[in-house]
C-alpha cells in the first residue's frame, strides 16, 4: 500500500490495526465525537494519599493505559519514581501513553520492555538508548508517534483510552487544584498534562509541596483529580532547558538565523500585529534575537508568538514588542517563572495549541512558523524522528501542526552535518509533508517550494537573498560528503508515524544489526 508521499506501508499491519494511509494536509471540515472519561465520584476535598504503592495497587491492572507528561524534559523525576514501582510489582502488558519521553526515562522504559511490563508505546518522540533499543527491535508491538496536535485529536476522540494519568506538578492543594507556576520545582505551563487530567479515568498527582486550599491558579482542577501523593522531590526545574533547548554559539547557525530574519522581515506576513512559532533548535532559538533587532528598527509589535517558549520569547513579552504568548510548554526555567508574573503569559492546552478537529487550534492563526529539520528532501518533505542511521533519535512534537497552520513556513538546518548530507534526494522517515513547507534557508542559500510562486516572486526582488533550487543545495550536499551506502533493514516495523489526522505517513523499519 501507497501513500500520498510515495511511501510503501504494510498492508498487513495497517488492516490488523485498521489505519489509513495519508491523503493530504486538507483536514476538512469533519464532525467527530468526543469521549468522556470514567469518574469516580468524591465528596471529601482531602486527597492525599502517603503511599504511592498503595495508589498503583488499588487502580492499575494488567493490560491497562498510563500516561505522563514530560514538562520536566531531563528534570522529570515522577516518571522513574511510578515506573520503577509498577516494575516491582510485576505489572505486565501495560501500554505507555505519555506526552513525550525524555532521556532520563530511558533505563526504567528499557527494563520494563525487556521485563514485559510495557508492550505499546505512543508518544511525540525518543532519543538515546530507548530510540536505539526499539529501532532494532526490543519493543514487542510498533510505536505509534504523534504530534502533539494529534495526540490531543487521539485522546478527545477515545484513539487513546487513559485509564490512569501519573502526573507531576510543582504545587496543589490537598483537594487536587494544581499548576505549575509555584513552588520549588517551577515548570511553567502544564499544556500537554491538561489532555491527560481532563479525559483519563483516573488521575494522580505527584507533588513535593502541598499548599493549604484553595490553591490559586489552578490549570489541574479539583474536580479532574482522584489522588494527591506527597513525594521528597519532584523534579529538578534547571534542567528543563537541557538538550534540545540548547542556545548555539555556532558560527554556522548564527549565520542561517540571519537569514532567516532576512526571510521573515522581507515576507509580506512581517507586518503590524504579524504572529510566530519558533522551534527548539539551536539556529531557530537564535532567530527569535535577530527578529527583536528587526522589531525595534522597524516599529513593529507581534500579536502572539505561540509554542514551546524561551526566555527569550518572554522577554519579547516585557519589553512590548509581542503582545501575549501563548504557551503550551516552557523550554527554560526564565521562560516558566516569567508565567507566574505576566498575565499575558497565557497557559493554553494541548487541543487550543493544535488539535486539527476542533473548532480551531492557535496554531491556524499564525503567520510564520520556524522549524528545524534532520533531513529534507529535494520534494521539501521533512524528517524530525530518525538520523542518517535509520535510529529514532527525535520527536514530532508540533512541528506537523505549526507547518500546517502557519502561512509561511521556514525549515533551518545546515547543508551538512559532520558527514551526513541534510538535504537529500528523499529522507529516511517523512514525518512533515513537503506540501507543507515553504521555505528551506541553509547557510548556502535558501530554497523556496515551487509551489509558493507569490514567495518566489517577492523574495527575488530582494537583495542579498541568495535564492537556491533545493536540488542544487542536495547536489551541493552530495558533492561535499559523497552518497551515502544504503541503510539495511528488515521486514519488521518498529513504529508508525501518524500525521495530525491520524493517518499514516511514514513507518520505520528495524534496523538490521
Amino acid at each position: 500500500m501507497e501513500n500520498k508521499v510515495e511511501r510503501q506501508l504494510p498492508d498487513d499491519l495497517m488492516k490488523e490495526m485498521d489505519l489509513k494511509p495519508f491523503e493530504t494536509t486538507e483536514i476538512g471540515h469533519p464532525e467527530v465525537q468526543r469521549v468522556a472519561p470514567k469518574v469516580r465520584v468524591t465528596t471529601g476535598q482531602d486527597k492525599i494519599i502517603d503511599s504511592l504503592e498503595d495508589v498503583i495497587k488499588n487502580n492499575l491492572k494488567d493490560g491497562m493505559t498510563i500516561s505522563f507528561h514530560h514538562h520536566f524534559r531531563n528534570g522529570d523525576y515522577a516518571f522513574n519514581k511510578v515506573m520503577k514501582l509498577i516494575i516491582e510489582m510485576g505489572y505486565k502488558d501495560l501500554s505507555l501513553a505519555p506526552s513525550s519521553l525524555t532521556g532520563v526515562m530511558n533505563d526504567t522504559i528499557i527494563e520494563a520492555i525487556k521485563k514485559g511490563v510495557i508492550t505499546n508505546i505512543t508518544s511525540s518522540g525518543m532519543r538515546g538508548s530507548l530510540g536505539d533499543f526499539v529501532s532494532h527491535g526490543g519493543l514487542k508491538n510498533p510505536v505509534i508517534f504523534r504530534s502533539h496536535g494529534n495526540r490531543a485529536r487521539s485522546i478527545e476522540e477515545g484513539e487513546i483510552k487513559i485509564d490512569v494519568a501519573f502526573l507531576g506538578v510543582p504545587v496543589s492543594d490537598p483537594a487536587g487544584n494544581a499548576n505549575g507556576q509555584d513552588g520549588d520545582a517551577v515548570f511553567g505551563s502544564l499544556g500537554y498534562a491538561l489532555m491527560d487530567a481532563q479525559y483519563a479515568n483516573k488521575v494522580v498527582l505527584l507533588t513535593d509541596n502541598i499548599v493549604p486550599y484553595p490553591n490559586t491558579p489552578a490549570s489541574i482542577k479539583q474536580d479532574q483529580v482522584d489522588y494527591v501523593v506527597k513525594v521528597d522531590k519532584i523534579g529538578d526545574p534547571d534542567k528543563i532547558g537541557s538538550g534540545a533547548t540548547r542556545f548555539t554559539k555556532d558560527p554556522k547557525e548564527l549565520k542561517i538565523a540571519q537569514m532567516v530574519n532576512q526571510v521573515i522581515v522581507n515576507s509580506p506576513y512581517y507586518k503590524e500585529g504579524f504572529s510566530f512559532q519558533t522551534g527548539s533548535g539551536g539556529a531557530a532559538l537564535a532567530v527569535t534575537r535577530y527578529l527583536r533587532e528587526s522589531m525595534i528598527k522597524d516599529g513593529i509589535t507581534a500579536s502572539f508568538a505561540l509554542g514551546g517558549i524561551t526566555k527569550p520569547t518572554t522577554d519579547l513579552l516585557e519589553e512590548g514588542l509581542v503582545r501575549k504568548v501563548m504557551d503550551v510548554q516552557d523550554f527554560d526555567k526564565g521562560a516558566a517563572l516569567s508565567m507566574a508574573k505576566n498575565k499575558d503569559q497565557q497557559e493554553i492546552d494541548a487541543s487550543w495549541y493544535a488539535d486539527p478537529n476542533n473548532k480551531g487550534a492557535v496554531v491556524n492563526n499564525l503567520d510564520v512558523a520556524i522549524l528545524s529539520a534532520l533531513q529534507i528532501d529535494t520534494n521539501f518533505n521533512v524528517n524530525v524522528m530518525t538520523g542518517s542511521d535509520g535510529v529514532i533519535r527525535g520527536a514530532i512534537g508540533g512541528h506537523q501542526d505549526a507547518a500546517a497552520g502557519a502561512k509561511m513556513t521556514i525549515i533551518t538546518a545546515p547543508l551538512v552535518r559532520g558527514r551526513n548530507a541534510t538535504v537529500v534526494p528523499s529522507v529516511e522517515t517523512v514525518v512533515t509533508p513537503g506540501e507543507s513547507i515553504d521555505v528551506l534557508v541553509t547557510e548556502r542559500g535558501i530554497a523556496i517550494n515551487p509551489k509558493r510562486e507569490d514567495l518566489v516572486k517577492v523574495f527575488s526582488n530582494v537583495p542579498g537573498l541568495n535564492i537556491v533550487d533545493i536540488k542544487d543545495l542536495q547536489k551541493m550536499a552530495e558533492e561535499r560528503v559523497g552518497v551515502p551506502k544504503p541503510l539495511e533493514y528488515t521486514d519488521r516495523t518498529v513504529a508508525l508515524v501518524e500525521y495530525r489526522d491520524g493517518t499514516i505517513i511514514d513507518t520505520i523499519k528495524q534496523v538490521k544489526d
